[in-house]
């Protein structure tokens, strides 16, 4: 279960804070920033920021003075005397945006990846319909488990994080229906990774599989139960992970 160290909620037109939206479920977008250190620094805000208001013209919800509104209370929301290695979630609908801190949780040795068959409404971009995403990830302990998705015979994303796939020292990704996240776009700046469609029955030909996002950080996948997978090493693994040094980001 999460632990919240802050949850608020405003008014778009006046910023005044009103009673707690998660705002699930409603027309409009989100985004994740892993928060760290102290005084607490926003990783990768830059890119962030620049995807959620792209998302918010995108969704017609953007409004005069929105960018400045929002960076207000995404500054006065983080406490300089606190030591954060927490995840900041800002949502925004047309009426409300909604601001949380909740502990990150560091992924377990031996993580598992589950496999479903869905993909995401508007899966290119960060909106709040995840009612079914919510769902099926209530099921398990997110330390130690993610979900992928599946569409068509084809592997996209899992419910939090983009997947990285690996085999004779390359490195793969999905391209279409999935969210390219601000962390592998990162990371494509570093190494060569070719965004291609990953099929379902050719899982079993990769050596390792990694998740990469705000949350997961960059995390090596152990076991796919379901088709008897199993990470064959971590070398992939161990050769990019220096590039996610995330204090330096």
């Amino acid at each position: 279960m999460a632990i919240f160290l802050l949850k608020k909620s405003y008014q778009v037109s006046n910023q005044k804070e009103i009673g707690f939206k998660d705002l699930w479920g409603s027309h409009g977008v989100f985004t994740t920033i892993r928060l760290l250190g102290k005084p607490g620094k926003l990783i990768l805000f830059k890119s962030h920021f620049k995807g959620l208001i792209k998302s918010l013209k995108k969704y017609k919800i953007y409004s005069k003075n929105i960018e400045t509104n929002i960076k207000r209370l995404i500054y006065s929301s983080i406490n300089k005397n606190i030591n954060y290695d927490h995840l900041f979630r800002i949502a925004i609908t047309k009426k409300f945006i909604s601001i949380s801190i909740r502990k990150r949780l560091k992924p377990k040795k031996n993580f598992e990846l589950k496999l479903i068959n869905y993909r995401r409404i508007d899966p290119e971009t960060k909106n709040l319909y995840y009612k079914k995403i919510l769902k099926e990830l209530n099921k398990y302990d997110p330390s130690k488990t993610d979900i992928a998705l599946v569409y068509r015979g084809k592997i996209l994303e899992t419910c939090t994080s983009n997947i990285l796939f690996f085999k004779n020292k390359e490195y793969f990704s999905p391209k279409n229906n999935c969210y390219i996240g601000n962390t592998i776009n990162y990371l494509k700046g570093k190494i060569k990774i070719s965004f291609k469609d990953i099929y379902y029955k050719d899982l079993k030909k990769f050596e390792e599989i990694m998740l990469i996002g705000s949350g997961k950080g960059m995390t090596p996948v152990k076991y796919i139960k379901e088709i008897n997978w199993k990470s064959k090493n971590n070398f992939g693994y161990k050769k990019i992970n220096k590039y996610l040094n995330f204090k330096s980001l």
